[in-house]
C-alpha cells in the first residue's frame, strides 16, 4: 500500500481533499461531489489537479461538460488510495483518542508546509549536472515526462539531492508561458505538450489555463485574454508550455 511520500503528507495534511474521493466514487459527478464535500467547483477541480499531479498515476477520471457538469470516476490507484485513506481514519480515531494526543497531531500538522504555488508535481531526481554555483536538477515525472530545475549548490546540499530521491516541484501559474504547439522552443528552458482542458475566465485579470500532459498530471497557466486570443486557444486544443528551470522550484519531504 506504498505511496509517493508527497501524496502521503497530503492525506495527513489536507484529509478533506482526500475525501473528495470517496464522494466521487459514490456521485460519479464533480458537481455533486464538490457538494457533498462542502467545496466549491473550481476548489474540487483543483483538488483533484493536486492529487493527481502527487500521486505517480492518475486517480481520478473525468470527462468535461455534459449533465451534472461532467463525469467522473476512481481509477484503480484511485480506489487504492481511498481504500487506504479509510483504513487511517480508522487508525487515527484511535490514535487521537485523548486530548494529549489530539494536540501532538495538530502540531505535526503545523509543521507541514503548504505553498502558494498552483503546479505542484511529483517526481523523482535522475541527474544533477553542476553549473558554478548552481546545479541543473533533472526530474522524471509520471509517463516518463521530464523537466529541469535549476537551484543553487547549497540548496542541492541541504535538500540532501541526489539521484533516487522524491521531489515536489512548485511552479506559479504566472511563470508558464503558453505558446502554439510548433513554436521553436527557446533554449534551456522546459517546454512540454498538451491539451488544454478548460479555460477560466476573470473579469479583472488573466484567464486560468489548465493543460492536461499526457501522463495525466495537469498545469495551470494564467494568460492574459489577448494572448489567448492570439493562440486562438479552446477546451481541446494542442498547446505548448514553457519555463525556464530557474522558475522550478524543488521541496523534499520532512
Amino acid at each position: 500500500m506504498s505511496l509517493p511520500s508527497p501524496l502521503s503528507q497530503h492525506i495527513i495534511r489536507r484529509p478533506q481533499r482526500i475525501a473528495l474521493l470517496g464522494h466521487i466514487a459514490e456521485q460519479g459527478s464533480i458537481t455533486r461531489a464538490a457538494k457533498s464535500a462542502g467545496l466549491s467547483y473550481k476548489a474540487a477541480w483543483d483538488a483533484i489537479d493536486e492529487l493527481n499531479n502527487l500521486a505517480q498515476k492518475p486517480l481520478v477520471e473525468r470527462s468535461v461538460g455534459g449533465k451534472g457538469g461532467g463525469g467522473a470516476k476512481l481509477t484503480q490507484e484511485g480506489e487504492r488510495v481511498l481504500r487506504l485513506y479509510q483504513r487511517l481514519q480508522v487508525l487515527q480515531a484511535e490514535l487521537l483518542g485523548s486530548d494529549e494526543a489530539a494536540s501532538d497531531f495538530n502540531l505535526l500538522g503545523r509543521l507541514m508546509l503548504r505553498t502558494s504555488a498552483r503546479n505542484q508535481l511529483h517526481g523523482q531526481v535522475v541527474a544533477i549536472d553542476s553549473q558554478g554555483r548552481n546545479d541543473r536538477i533533472r526530474l522524471q515525472l509520471a509517463g516518463d515526462l521530464y523537466l529541469d530545475a535549476q537551484i543553487t549548490h547549497d540548496s542541492t546540499q541541504r535538500l540532501e539531492l541526489q539521484a533516487g530521491v522524491e521531489v515536489v516541484a512548485l511552479i506559479k501559474a504566472g511563470w508558464l508561458e503558453l505558446r502554439a504547439i510548433g513554436h521553436p522552443e527557446t533554449p534551456g528552458h522546459n517546454c512540454m505538450s498538451g491539451v488544454i482542458e478548460a479555460i477560466l475566465d476573470a473579469e479583472d485579470g488573466p484567464s486560468e489555463v489548465r493543460i492536461a500532459l499526457p501522463n495525466g498530471q495537469v498545469l495551470c497557466a494564467l494568460a492574459p485574454p489577448a494572448a489567448l486570443l492570439v493562440l486562438n486557444a479552446a477546451e481541446g486544443q494542442p498547446i505548448q508550455v514553457q519555463f525556464a528551470p530557474s522558475n522550478v522550484l524543488l521541496g523534499t519531504p520532512v
